[in-house]
């Protein structure tokens, strides 16, 4: 017997049929014997449809402004999540198995006071293990908690995926199974590579990468809390006929395990490749090199909640001047512009050049730390491809080169190949 939480992303729970697929995943993990909590996301389409409903009263309400009180985009936009807990509750009832939703207060799940984004402090995982110990089924609305004012606050899109892993590690899980609508992680996105292959482990460093480099397998928090509680965690397809061989394999079921490296016995050089397309280059031309110039820059920025990712310093010959690149996602060009507009004086730069439209793509591999000669292999078979580098930026497991946007699939399959991940 084992305790496992599981995961349904809003696609698996799509519409009533979906929600009796998720059921009958939950039922085969009871009738083995296991303790089971459920951790399930708004049916799809339904946060977004919340969103813009938030989005909008303000305009319809003949305001002023377009801006809401965060704390009642939380009221609305949780109670998608509310819905679906409830919906898989009475379907496993339906079945024969006892089974009783909640939502993140009642647990309770406690967060900080970052309504729409916060972050998860501490769980009391005590009535819920109680509860799976007499046999009940927790079925657990995601994406949200209880902050310290005492209302309900959501952890950001894709949500569900961390109050998964926080709750596995709060009830003491042997897993955590994010069902999803694709089979594993695999090796690059298999709309543009069709050669991709579904890797059977991956380690948490590696899907960190991964997650925040461009894949949208799981979000980014949800992998940082796996890592650093060591949950075991399998990423499954709903879809997949829940009585099919194999399905309840408690040690080995189908899919990808994202686990410790010292789990992966033999470690490719390159695990995988992502891509983040929608990039943005600022360049700040002829600034003078003094202490402070980079703190000036990025201090503002960060203050304005935009996220700065590869940044590249080139100094004059005779070391006066420097230029500054760095980029942004392209939606934050425009605010990020007006904020170094607004701190030119104090930065001191010549000029400010942007450019949209980029593609990050990114290698990835834990055993890239003892192989050299990794990089050269990338830039050598962009080079034969015609593929122009606009930025690198590197770290011990990964590298991340800036190319202009039509060049993003024929890059992505380039690399895929020459480090033979195409191969069996």
């Amino acid at each position: 017997m084992a305790r496992i939480v599981m995961k349904f992303g809003g696609t698996s729970v799509a519409n009533l049929e979906r929600i009796y697929n998720v059921a009958r995943h939950v039922k085969r993990e009871v009738d083995a014997g296991h303790e089971v909590a459920v951790v399930v996301s708004a049916m799809s389409g339904k946060t977004n449809e919340l969103v813009d409903w938030v989005q909008n009263m303000p305009k319809v309400a003949g305001a002023d402004s377009p801006f809401y009180d965060a704390r009642e985009y939380d009221a609305v936009v949780a109670s998608g999540e509310q819905v679906t807990s409830g919906l898989l509750a009475i379907a496993l009832q339906s079945m024969g198995v006892n089974a009783r939703s909640w939502q993140g207060w009642q647990i309770p799940i406690k967060t900080d006071n970052a309504h729409g984004a916060a972050r998860i402090q501490e769980i009391d995982g005590a009535e819920i293990i109680r509860r799976m110990g007499e046999g009940q089924v927790a079925v657990v609305a995601g994406f949200q908690g209880i902050g310290p004012d005492n209302r309900i606050a959501t952890l950001g899109r894709g949500g569900s995926d961390t109050s998964a892993v926080a709750i596995a590690a709060g009830v003491k899980a042997d897993r955590c199974d994010i069902y999803t609508d694709v089979d594993g992680v695999y090796t690059t996105d298999p709309r543009i590579e069709p050669k991709a292959r579904r890797l059977k482990k991956i380690a948490f460093e590696e899907m960190l990468e991964m997650a925040s480099l461009g894949a949208k397998v799981l979000q980014v928090r949800s992998v940082e809390l796996a890592m650093v509680h060591k949950v075991r965690t399998f990423v499954r397809s709903s879809f997949e006929d829940p009585d099919a061989p194999g399905m309840g394999d408690l040690l080995n079921p189908p899919g990808t395990l994202i686990c410790d490296e010292e789990e992966i016995v033999e470690q490719e050089v390159v695990t995988g490749i992502a891509y983040a397309k929608d990039e943005a280059q600022i360049s700040l031309r002829r600034l003078a090199d003094r202490p402070g110039v980079s703190a000036a820059i990025f201090g503002p920025l960060a203050e304005a909640h935009i996220n700065v990712d590869m940044i590249v310093q080139n100094i004059s010959e005779d070391g006066s001047k420097t230029d500054m690149t760095f980029t942004v996602p392209s939606g934050d060009v425009d605010k990020a512009l007006s904020v170094l507009g607004s701190n030119k004086e104090k930065i001191g730069f010549d000029v400010v050049q942007s450019e949209k439209g980029l593609v990050k793509v990114s290698v990835i591999g834990i055993g890239m730390r003892s192989h050299a000669g990794v990089a050269a292999t990338a830039f050598k078979a962009l080079a034969e491809k015609g593929i122009n580098i606009k930025a690198i930026t590197t770290s011990e497991i990964k590298i991340s080169i800036l190319i202009d946007g039509p060049y993003a699939e024929l890059a992505v399959r380039t690399l895929h190949s020459c480090y033979g991940l195409d191969k069996n």
